[in-house]
């Protein structure tokens, strides 16, 4: 583990390279839609949340087969695997003409990814147990700075050299991302220990840590973490452009307001992270729930696009406790040997919260605005909190006393 500090580094940088690549094309998709000819709102949302979820259809599908196979060969050839194929597929999207190819390129590039859920269970698998939370803490930093400049660059981009170019830049960005984890990551996998070990379906192996009762638990909290958050998502950028008209720079607004979120987060993961080490990460996961709901309130009755702005900011404040300390638990109820299938069914679970949120959204935006669809987020969240309290907190008290007795 003497390179875990290394590893972290560039998977860090890795991380923050797939996730600007990745969303780039998130502030300008709805706009993109309106330049092939959609002109309805309500069809722009839908279809908006359709293409931005066909990701995660394939994704939740696919991702505890790939985590399967990096527990029998080794994380490193996952990331390199996961990072080259979204490459083309990325490059590939800069030649559609339409929404249904828009789609299909999504649906082939979740089919293919997995570059983050390989990166926690190599970063996981090679870090001391103790630095777990700060590890997770910080490369989630590294993709929340990703998640700040793609839709911040990709609004100016859309702005400066238009919409199609953007797809071009992706793939070069991911492409750069392979080839740096190519030579720079080592991991320490043990192959032949592996190969030893009795082969397992995806089936058998969510009957095995099903059984593990906090598992299913955190995956259940992930689900409606991505739920709740993503089903205001692909509505954002309509958002403000009711908020701000459709005037010039709409676009540079739209990534503004979604990488407001992501650049708190990043600031708060490795400090909350750290903070889990020492205080444990159930306390961080139940507060920063609360806090995330409290926060979620404000942005339903904003009135500019710059009371929008510091809601968000608030808000990433304490989305960056959620995830990292969801994956430090994992890491901790997880028997050896099966870290990437236990992180893939957790990857499953977030691509269900990220292929529901958006379609939910979508489709019932035409019965509720916006800012309904935040309070509705808020309560999930709030309902999140009590869930962890519940299965985390209380049933763990359980099970020790009746150790003690």
């Amino acid at each position: 583990m003497l390179n875990w500090r290394v590893n972290l580094f560039v998977l860090w940088v890795g991380a923050f390279l797939v996730m600007a690549g990745m969303t780039m094309i998130v502030p300008f998709l709805p706009l993109y839609l309106q330049e092939l000819g959609m002109h309805d709102p309500h069809e722009i949302a839908t279809w908006a949340g359709i293409i931005f979820a066909g990701n995660f259809v394939t994704s939740f599908i696919f991702q505890p087969i790939w985590g399967g196979l990096a527990d029998r060969y080794g994380r490193k050839v996952m990331l390199l695997r996961s990072g080259f194929g979204m490459a083309i597929v990325m490059t590939l999207m800069g030649f559609a003409t339409g929404a249904w190819q828009l789609f299909i390129l999504r649906m082939l590039n979740g089919t293919i990814s997995g570059f983050l859920p390989a990166a926690i269970a190599l970063v996981s698998t090679n870090t001391p147990k103790d630095k777990t939370g700060f590890a997770m803490g910080t490369l989630q930093s590294g993709t929340m700075a990703g998640a700040i400049l793609g839709p911040f660059l990709g609004g100016l981009m859309a702005e400066w050299i238009g919409y199609r170019y953007i797809f071009y830049i992706t793939g070069a960005l991911l492409f750069a991302a392979s080839l740096l984890v190519m030579f720079m990551v080592k991991e320490t996998f043990d192959s032949a220990a592996a190969a030893k070990k009795p082969k397992q379906s995806t089936v058998e192996a969510f009957n095995v840590l099903r059984h593990i009762t906090q598992l299913p638990s955190l995956y259940t909290v992930t689900f409606v973490i991505q739920f709740s958050l993503m089903s205001t998502m692909p509505l954002i950028p309509l958002f403000v452009q009711q908020l701000h008209g459709s005037g010039e720079y709409l676009a540079f607004y739209a990534g503004l307001v979604g990488s407001v979120t992501g650049f708190s987060n990043m600031i708060a993961s490795p400090l909350l992270g750290k903070l889990s080490d020492r205080i444990g990460p159930e306390k961080i996961l139940g507060v920063c729930l609360i806090g995330a709901a409290v926060t979620s309130i404000p942005q339903a009755f904003v009135h500019t696009v710059w009371q929008l702005l510091a809601a968000r900011f608030f808000l990433g404040m304490f989305l960056g406790g959620l995830l990292p300390t969801v994956n430090s638990l994992i890491r901790k109820y997880t028997p050896n040997g099966m870290e990437s299938r236990s992180y893939s069914f957790n990857t499953s679970f977030l691509s269900l919260g990220n292929m529901i949120g958006p379609i939910v959204g979508g489709a019932i935006s035409g019965i509720l605005t916006i800012q309904q669809l935040f309070l509705i987020a808020s309560a999930l969240l709030f309902a999140n909190s009590f869930w962890v309290y519940y299965t985390l907190v209380l049933k763990n008290k359980s099970a020790s006393v009746g150790k003690v007795n």
